[in-house]
């Protein structure tokens, strides 16, 4: 099976200032038409129906949702996305929150999961990849995309923070490009992922603070949200 993998950038879309352009986030206090249009052109572009994508509403937690077939709604209060039929698009909104792609193509199933510091640090990631394989993947046949995101260099929090991270998802502390107490959420996801059994893992190595075509909340505060998609082709 083909497994197509599609991230978004700020470019393209119909929102204005302080979420121009192409912001696919509904809860951001944007102007829902031009939600409604971006997330239409996204369908299109994906070559989809729009009503064959679906989307979460991201809590930071990590709460699993497997889905079937299409929701009227967004996933209620979940962080990760488990299928296992071709044509259905899974989507993940960020901006600096880690978005990982996950499929095993040769058995169809795919995820597509909201890690932020939070929820990477609860464990969605595992979650996600336990769902899978209820649904029929295997984890040693499982690749990954962990998407742009806010790097280790950007991303400073205080020492206790870090710490508390590190003992729960060891590999992801770091430091800041100022040399103080810091979080590398990919790094630490990659390393959890090699633990569960994933060999191959694909890092964009894209920050989202850094990347000015690209969503970030922590450099502007106020902005749009960026997708991650993920579908079997049909």
């Amino acid at each position: 099976m083909r497994v197509r993998r599609v991230v978004t950038t700020r470019a393209g879309g119909r929102s204005a200032a302080p979420y121009e352009s192409f912001n696919l986030g509904d809860h951001v206090g944007d102007d829902p038409v031009a939600v409604r249009a971006n997330r239409d052109r996204l369908a299109e572009g994906v070559g989809l129906s729009a009503d064959r994508l679906v989307w979460m509403e991201q809590v930071h937690g990590r709460t699993v949702t497997t889905v079937d077939g299409p929701l009227d709604v967004p996933a209620e209060a979940t962080d990760a996305l488990v299928t296992n039929r071709p044509g259905l698009a899974l989507v993940a909104l960020v901006a600096d929150c880690v978005p990982v792609l996950l499929a095993d193509p040769d058995n169809g199933v795919i995820a597509a999961v909201h890690a932020g510091r939070v929820g990477a640090r609860v464990g969605v990631v595992p979650a996600a990849v336990n769902a899978m394989v209820e649904a029929g993947a295997k984890a040693d046949r499982i690749e990954v995309l962990l998407g742009p995101s806010v790097c280790g260099e950007c991303y400073e929090v205080p020492a206790a923070m870090r710490d508390d991270v590190e003992a729960r998802l060891p590999g992801s502390a770091a430091k800041s490009r100022k040399g103080t107490p810091a979080l590398d959420l990919r790094a630490g996801l990659w390393n959890q992922l090699a633990g569960l059994g994933v060999a191959k893992v694909g890092v964009d190595p894209r920050c989202t603070v850094e990347d000015k075509t690209l969503f970030s909340h922590r450099r502007d505060g106020k902005t749009g949200r960026l997708a991650a998609v993920t579908w079997i082709e049909a």
